[in-house]
C-alpha cells in the first residue's frame, strides 16, 4: 500500500490557501499560461490580488521577468474588474539564495516558507493579523491535507449558493406589472383623452408640470413616470424597461427593484423641474435609476459582470445621456436625476451578501441628502 504525504512547502501552501480562502474571503482566479502560481481576488480588501508562488526563482533576471509578467497580468484584471488601481500581494515560497526580493509599486513581495516567516513582515501581519494564528494546526501531513481541503470545498459550496440565490432566474411580476400601467395609462389617454400627443390629455392624466407641482399637485412627480408621449416613446421604454427591469428585479428582489424604482423616478422628475417648465411624461428617469443600479450591483460582482460592465451597461449609459445632450426634446436632466437617485438608492437598500451596514447606512444618509437637496432646489431655490 502506497502512504501519501505531504512535505514543507506544499503544507505552507495549503495553509495560505485555506487561511485567504475561509477566512479573508478570496476567491480562485482562473488563468491560462500561469503555471505553478495560484491566484485570488478578494474586490474588498487592500490586496485585491494574492498570489502564491510555488516554482522556484534562480535569480534575480527570474525574479523581474515574475513581476513584469505580475503586472501586464494584474492590468488585464484591473480592466475587467473597472478599478483605477490594484495591489496585490506575491507571497513567494521557493527563492534562491542569492534573489533579492524588491516589492514594486504595486506588488508588495514577500517570502514564507513556514509560519515563523511571518515576523519579518510587519505589514502582512498589521494587514493579515489573524494570519499568524490560523495558520497553526494540531493536524501534520495527509490529515492536514484533508481538513484544509474539506474546509475549502465547503466555503466554495457556500459561495457557489450564494451566488446561485443571486443569479439564478426568478418569477419577473414587479417589471411587468410597471409595463403593463404603461399601456394602461397610454390606450386610455388615446380611448378616453385626446391621445397621448395632446398637452392637455398629458396633464389631465398627470404629467409632470413644474408650477403644478410646486403648486400642491406632488402626485404627478410619480404619475408622469407611467406615462408616454406617443406609441414609438412607449415601445422603446417598455423594451428597455423589460431588458434592465428583470435583471435588477432578479438581483434586488422585487420590493427593493419597486423601491430604486420609483426613487429614481421622483429624483428624475424633481431635476427635471430645475431646468424646464415644460410638460414631461416618460419612465425614462426611472430606467437610467435602473441603470445606476446595475452599475452599483455590477462594482460589488465586477468579478462576474466586468466585461457586460465595460461593454454594455456603461457605454449605454453614456450614449443615451449624449444624445440626450444634442437631440431637441429630450429631458436628460430626468435622465441624470434618475441616474444619481437609482445609484444611491441601490447603496441604501445593498447588494445582498456584499454591502455591509455601514455602507447602507452611508448610503441612506446619500439618499436622504440628495433628495432634500432636489426639493429645496425644486421647490423653495427657484421660487
Amino acid at each position: 500500500m502506497t502512504q501519501l504525504s505531504v512535505d514543507n512547502k506544499n503544507e505552507i501552501v495549503m495553509k495560505l490557501l485555506h487561511y485567504f480562502i475561509t477566512i479573508e474571503g478570496y476567491n480562485p482566479i482562473i488563468l491560462h499560461g500561469a503555471e505553478n502560481e495560484i491566484w485570488l481576488e478578494n474586490v474588498d480588501s487592500s490586496y485585491k490580488i494574492v498570489r502564491i508562488v510555488t516554482n522556484h526563482i534562480h535569480n534575480n533576471e527570474q525574479f523581474d521577468f515574475d513581476i513584469f509578467k505580475t503586472k501586464k497580468i494584474t492590468s488585464m484584471i484591473k480592466r475587467k474588474m473597472l478599478l483605477w488601481k490594484m495591489k496585490v500581494l506575491s507571497i513567494f515560497i521557493d527563492l534562491g539564495d542569492n534573489v533579492e526580493l524588491e516589492s514594486d509599486r504595486i506588488i508588495d513581495c514577500v517570502h514564507i516558507n513556514s509560519e515563523a516567516d511571518l515576523k519579518k513582515y510587519d505589514f502582512i501581519v498589521a494587514e493579515f493579523p489573524l494570519m499568524k494564528t490560523k495558520l497553526k494546526y494540531n493536524e501534520k501531513g495527509v490529515a492536514l491535507f484533508s481538513k484544509i481541503t474539506a474546509e475549502i470545498n465547503k466555503k466554495n459550496q457556500e459561495d457557489s449558493k450564494k451566488n446561485n440565490d443571486i443569479f439564478k432566474p426568478k418569477p419577473i411580476i414587479v417589471t411587468y406589472l410597471i409595463i403593463a400601467i404603461n399601456i394602461i395609462m397610454y390606450l386610455l389617454m388615446e380611448t378616453i383623452g385626446k391621445g397621448s400627443n395632446d398637452p392637455l390629455t398629458l396633464l389631465r392624466f398627470g404629467a409632470l408640470l413644474a408650477p403644478l407641482v410646486r403648486g400642491g399637485q406632488y402626485l404627478r412627480l410619480i404619475t408622469s413616470a407611467f406615462l408616454h408621449v406617443g406609441l414609438i416613446h412607449l415601445f422603446f421604454n417598455n423594451y428597455i424597461l423589460y431588458i434592465i427591469g428583470s435583471q435588477i428585479e432578479t438581483f434586488f428582489g422585487k420590493s427593493k427593484f419597486l423601491l430604486i424604482y420609483l426613487f429614481s423616478g421622483i429624483t428624475g422628475a424633481l431635476m427635471s423641474m430645475l431646468f424646464t417648465n415644460a410638460i414631461s411624461a416618460g419612465a425614462s428617469g426611472a430606467i437610467f435609476g435602473l441603470l445606476g443600479s446595475l452599475l452599483y450591483f455590477g462594482y460589488h460582482y465586477r468579478v462576474y459582470l466586468g466585461n457586460t460592465m465595460q461593454t454594455q451597461i456603461v457605454p449605454l449609459i453614456i450614449i443615451n445621456l449624449f444624445l440626450g445632450f444634442i437631440i431637441p426634446g429630450i429631458d436628460n436632466a430626468a435622465h441624470i436625476g434618475g441616474l444619481i437617485g437609482g445609484i444611491s438608492m441601490a447603496s441604501a437598500l445593498g447588494v445582498k451578501y456584499k454591502s455591509s451596514f455601514t455602507e447602507r447606512l452611508n448610503g441612506i444618509i446619500i439618499c436622504v441628502g440628495i433628495f432634500v437637496f432636489l426639493l429645496y432646489m425644486a421647490f423653495i431655490y427657484t421660487i
